[in-house]
């Protein structure tokens, strides 16, 4: 019997997206897929932030891939992503500090470019050379670039994209007359790269590549600038005198955080995201070759490549911004699961103490947002808080004494990353993806076998002891 062919609304197992947006989010854009629940995503993503910045015709910082729906989330569910591998395809991009350029925006650079010669509205553009004044009007052939550099660099990577180097004038120069191949940009990529700006204010600088991604999440449930789907961004659409402006209240309520810029978003780690749309709408883009954190100077190195990532439906969670579970090695050295020598030492003390034993506790990173640090960090303290079925000030303590706050993206954005107790994690659902990162957490009410938590997520893996050196975590019985 001859197979029926599949439905256009039938679930995939993957899902590979080479489409992108032109800068928004939201309900009215289109989907791929749907993906299976548990299914894979494969996605070839562009550089975000400064190639989208000089194509005034993108309507947001960002050109991130078109989202896909997942089978069966619905509205008031999450989605863990497990991001199985990121590939860095570019050669080469550039980067540094930015500066809007008057008279080519309303209100805002990102979002809402105009001409400064015919006064277009996201003008279309064509490439006319290389240099800061390449990119023109198609229409009037004025200068339109919303953006310039006030210090810049052009950095090629090695081959096994293991490490970077800043280049000269001529080199960058080079890479410029060819811009669109170093960058590797993807064939429906519509920017313009930013390799043709050939920025050579740092040469010879040498650094590590670690990829990431800077857009990972779901689709906000009303139209919002790409760039501007995070507390800190978003705050620029507040009052805004573009078709794109929000109310306070409305941006909080449609934002779903996916604009992290934090670089535990990488591969082997878990991000969970809020539904706010049906079917989810994931998504990703802006990936980022390396990134210290708060990512101070406003940008980082941007590249192309591949991205493989697994969804899974977690019903009725009912967050309101992303929740990570990083790699060990990326959390904060009070946050990372003991060590069996620790965990004896701790109990030991327990114990003289009259106590039978220990709080079962994994780690747990939750994101916070907002127009600044303070008030994202009090985001993410009253979010925690919700999800864990706490007192922000317990949450306050857990992250100061097993924890840390850590900056994402300066100015907005950061991580309240503590060990929760498992029974709060397994009450909210989580718990499964806590010991798929860090393993079962040993029981210390006796003295029987015991399997330590961060051994059997690192597999021998060299980790900061208490003592500042590098001590190798023993492998539990």
């Amino acid at each position: 019997m001859a197979t029926q062919p599949k439905t256009r609304t039938e679930a995939k197992r993957t899902v590979f997206v080479d489409t992108f947006t032109d800068g928004l989010l939201g309900p009215d854009v289109p989907m791929l897929g749907p993906v299976r629940d548990g299914g894979h995503i494969v996605w070839n993503s562009t550089p975000g932030c400064w190639g989208p910045m000089i194509t005034p015709a993108i309507r947001g910082g960002h050109e991130v891939c078109q989202p896909v729906a997942v089978e069966g989330a619905a509205v008031g569910d999450a989605i863990a992503i497990r991001i199985k591998d990121i590939s860095v395809a570019s050669i080469a991009t550039s980067s540094g500090n930015d500066q809007p350029m008057e008279g080519r925006f309303n209100g805002d650079p990102y979002c809402a470019a105009i001409c400064p010669g015919c006064g277009a509205e996201w003008p279309r553009t064509r490439v006319e050379g290389i240099g800061p004044t390449a990119i023109r009007c198609a229409e009037c052939g004025a200068d339109c670039a919303p953006f310039t550099f006030t210090n810049g660099y052009t950095i090629a990577f090695d081959e096994q994209r293991r490490v970077g180097v800043t280049l000269p004038a001529e080199r960058a120069e080079e890479l410029a007359r060819d811009a669109a191949a170093a960058a590797a940009l993807p064939d429906n990529s519509t920017q313009n790269p930013i390799l043709t700006f050939a920025p050579h204010d740092l040469v010879a600088l040498a650094t590590r590549l670690r990829p990431f991604l800077g857009q990972i999440g779901t689709s906000p449930s009303a139209t919002i600038p790409d760039s501007h789907n995070a507390g800190d961004f978003g705050a620029f659409l507040v009052g805004a005198p573009h078709r794109y402006a929000m109310d306070a209240q409305d941006l909080q309520r449609h934002k779903t955080d996916g604009h992290l810029d934090i670089d535990a978003a990488r591969a082997g780690a878990i991000v969970v995201c809020p539904v706010k749309v049906p079917g989810g709408g994931v998504y990703v883009g802006d990936m980022h070759a390396l990134q210290g954190d708060g990512e101070i100077a406003g940008h980082t190195a941007d590249v192309a490549g591949t991205v493989t990532m697994q969804v899974e439906v977690v019903k009725g969670l009912g967050i309101d911004g992303p929740v990570l579970f990083p790699v060990i090695e990326d959390l904060p050295f009070l946050a990372r699961p003991l060590s069996e020598d620790e965990r004896t030492r701790a109990l030991a003390l327990a114990r003289r103490y009259g106590m039978s034993g220990l709080e079962e506790s994994l780690p747990i990173s939750v994101v916070g947002t907002g127009p600044d640090l303070n008030s994202a960090t009090d985001n993410g303290l009253a979010r925690a808080a919700e999800l864990l079925d706490m007192t922000v000030p317990e949450v306050a303590n857990r992250a100061t004494i097993s924890g840390a706050i850590e900056i994402g993206r300066h100015p907005g954005v950061v991580q309240v990353t503590f060990r929760a107790p498992v029974d709060r994690l397994a009450a909210c659902g989580l718990l499964d993806y806590a010991v798929e990162q860090y393993g079962e957490v040993p029981s210390t009410a006796n003295d029987g076998p015991r399997r330590d938590a961060g051994a059997a997520a690192t597999d021998g893996a060299t980790l900061p002891t208490a003592d500042g050196t590098d001590g190798a975590i023993p492998q539990g019985a």
